[in-house]
């Protein structure tokens, strides 16, 4: 029988859920055999290869790219997890979302403290992909169907939920996988 697939990724984040995974220890054995990893940093996949059982999502949405990620995983798995503050909240990504983009954009390229600009321009490169107006938790764009809260969220509340979810058991997460205090 085929292993179910799971994907992951980093948009608006800084990579900590991801750790998170990898800090499950020796489980990850156990994972491994409990399913495949399919579009994710963690085996280097570029592009989703199959219908996935999972997606697992760190970081908010800041830019276009990020909603383009978003909406691919949403049409690519069964059930889609926001993992951590950034995908539930927006994070510290989000601090800009007090500030007119255009200022943000004029401190770091032009007016910063430790900015050199001769040029005076702000990068526009068709490359670069194109800012939001503000930063956006993961289901302001689309429908998540879990939240893992935490920054990161434990290694074992990762743990549990992705067993739970792949052995087509109910995610109920014990107070102590939870609770921040």
């Amino acid at each position: 029988m085929a292993k179910p697939k799971v994907a992951t990724a980093s948009l608006a984040g800084c990579f900590g859920c991801h750790m998170s995974v990898l800090d499950i220890d020796d489980r990850i054995l156990k994972l491994v055999e409990l399913v495949e990893f399919n579009k994710s940093p963690i085996n280097d996949i570029k592009k989703f290869t199959d219908r996935c059982a999972v997606g697992l999502i760190e970081g908010g949405c800041c830019n276009e790219e990020n909603v383009r990620v978003l909406q691919d995983f949403r049409k690519n798995c069964d059930v889609l997890i926001s993992v951590g503050e950034c995908a539930i909240m927006g994070g510290i990504p989000a601090m800009r979302n007090t500030i007119p983009l255009k200022e943000c954009l004029d401190e770091a390229y032009l007016n910063g403290p430790t900015v050199y600009n001769p040029a005076k321009k702000i990068p526009a490169d068709k490359e670069i992909p194109l800012l939001l107006n503000r930063v956006y938790a993961c289901h302001e764009v689309v429908k998540m169907d879990y939240h893992l809260p935490g920054c990161p969220p434990p290694a074992d509340t990762i743990w549990e939920a992705l067993v739970a979810l792949l052995t087509g058991k109910p995610l109920k997460l014990s107070y102590e996988l939870i609770k921040y205090d």
